[in-house]
């Protein structure tokens, strides 16, 4: 088999050191959602902003790529929140990108749920949410109205666990403890805990929890914080950028270049430089170094207290010590997939699949774990790219795209990691290609008639989520959130270092709009007073 060819969707600018055109007042390294976030509304500011992006194009999980004459995204599968412009994610959209991104709605049953040999869809409004749930689950009336009320409580609760990211130390301690006084009891308790509080129905509690890939911890680790965020964050429906996933980064990049700054790509930071222990600049693989008197992280807190801190930086030691109280997230394999016929013809929807075996998610993730050849996939995440972006047809005429989301743990794939990309060897290929027909008859199952129409598929591997994005175990949504994590008090944009920022979906959650959150706090982090006025306007409106 050929090496793949390199995708040709590039966004953003090839890195010289000859193009830097400093001073630049701010450094972001890795040009994820968070640091685009972060760039764009400093630039706002009047700062100068520089992004520096190790991968070819910008965009970290938001980028899109092509090959053999299809393109996908490789993790905006669909947003929410993006129909009416009041909500607090679409207002800090519109900001950063100028109002230059535009959205299509999905289907109105944004997510379809099979549960063992039932199927249930999840359908956009409150409403008719809570009526097609309690039609399927009699009885359970009750349960599911609490439960909508328990999602808004969270909702209220959470300016509070947000606020307390930016405040000064002496203030953030008594005001956390304030804003946990307030909180519902139930908040940081796990979501099988508190769905259990509702319910005995254990498939009723399954489906609630259908979207549990969505943070890629099973309902019995994960904290009722994030659950609460996604359930809520998709409960008027699911959202797709018109133009494909690299949309967003093409379109912030512009707001960032017109306060000066730029966004580079093949712009690989190795490390990041201290003066009398504070942060002044970064050093570049080709040895250049590049000061300014904020560095901004969007590499995740692994990447920089692990490998961008020199060693014998101050309170590098506290770091390592707190990253041993995280985990990272769960690694996955993703199956793209392209077929010679429109979306329109193949009759592909614009509703999500969820594919679960049965309603016991942790049961069947431990089961797969320890014998991954015999054991159904536990979870399997269908989307149809190609029909939720209505500008698809217009730029591939007579192609379709689907992908293929199941976890794929690191270890699967470690005896590779340390071979080049495209050029992993024949065993490599076939442990994918077992996986990859594996994935394809999840998709017949569904979808009898697209048997024998592919005709083009290829499976990414945690290798390939290190080697873009630099990930180094494939995991893809940042830290693991736990009840645990999210007690964790450093997990905020000012570190300990004078002059080091954090930012991205380590800091507040996963998500494109959890990491864009985390872009703002960011930002009012490094603008300080100046940037009282964007924070008011992004989260009061």
């Amino acid at each position: 088999m050929s090496s793949p060819q390199p995708s040709t969707i590039r966004v953003g600018r090839r890195y010289r050191a000859n193009r830097l055109n400093g001073p630049y007042d701010t450094i972001v390294i890795g040009s994820g959602i968070g640091g685009l976030t972060a760039a764009a509304c400093l630039s706002k500011l009047g700062k100068k902003v520089l992004v520096l992006e190790q991968h070819y194009t910008a965009g970290g999980f938001t980028h899109s790529y092509d090959r053999n004459g299809y393109e996908w995204d490789v993790g905006v599968h669909y947003i929410g929140d993006m129909g009416a412009k009041h909500t607090m994610a679409r207002r800090l959209f519109d900001y950063v990108t100028d109002s230059q991104l535009q959205w299509a709605a999905m289907d109105d049953h944004y997510d379809r749920l099979f549960i063992g040999d039932r199927k249930i869809d999840l359908v956009a409004g409150p409403k008719a949410f809570a009526d097609n749930l309690k039609n399927a689950f009699p009885g359970e009336e009750q349960a599911i109205d609490t439960y909508l009320d328990y999602l808004g409580q969270v909702a209220k609760a959470m300016p509070g666990v947000t606020l307390a990211k930016v405040l000064p130390r002496l203030l953030a301690g008594p005001f956390r403890h304030l804003a946990r006084r307030k909180a519902p009891a139930f908040l940081n308790q796990t979501t099988q805990t508190v769905l259990e509080s509702l319910t005995d129905n254990q498939e009723l509690i399954a489906a609630l929890t259908g979207q549990w890939g969505d943070n890629g911890l099973v309902p019995s680790e994960s904290s009722f914080i994030i659950h609460a965020l996604i359930a809520r964050h998709y409960l008027y429906g699911g959202y797709y950028p018109i133009g494909g996933a690299s949309e967003m980064a093409k379109t912030i990049i512009p707001v960032i270049q017109q306060g000066g700054g730029e966004v580079f790509t093949y712009a690989d930071v190795k490390e990041i430089l201290l003066d009398n222990g504070k942060a002044t600049g970064v050093r570049m693989a080709d040895g250049q170094e590049i000061h300014a008197p904020a560095i901004i992280s969007n590499a995740g807190v692994f990447n920089t207290f692990g490998q961008l801190l020199p060693e014998g930086a101050p309170h590098k030691d506290f770091y390592q010590m707190k990253l041993g109280q995280v985990q990272r997230s769960m690694a996955s394999v993703c199956l793209y997939i392209g077929i010679e016929d429109s979306a329109e013809n193949l009759q592909l929807p614009k509703t999500n699949f969820w594919i679960y075996p049965g309603s016991n998610h942790s049961q069947q993730v431990e089961a797969f774990l320890k014998d991954p050849e015999k054991q159904e996939i536990p979870l399997t995440y269908i989307s149809f790219p190609s029909a939720k972006d209505p500008s698809f047809a217009e730029r591939y005429p007579g192609r379709a795209t689907i992908e293929i989301v199941a976890p794929g743990p690191f270890e699967w794939y470690e005896d590779w990691a340390d071979k080049p990309w495209g050029k992993r060897g024949d065993d490599y290929e076939a442990k994918k290609e077992a996986y990859a027909q594996r994935l394809l008859e999840k998709l017949y199952e569904k979808m009898p008639h697209l048997r024998g129409k592919v005709d083009y598929y290829e499976l990414s591997t945690p290798l390939s989520t290190d080697y873009f994005c630099r990930y180094s175990t494939g995991e893809i949504y940042g830290l693991d959130h736990t009840p645990e994590r999210f007690e964790q008090d450093w997990l905020k944009p000012k570190t300990r270092i004078p002059g080091l920022y954090l930012t991205g979906q380590d800091i507040m959650t996963c998500g494109v709009v959890g990491a864009m959150i985390g872009g703002l706090l960011t930002t009012i982090a490094v603008g300080g007073v100046k940037s009282l006025p964007l924070a008011k306007k992004m989260f009061v409106g």
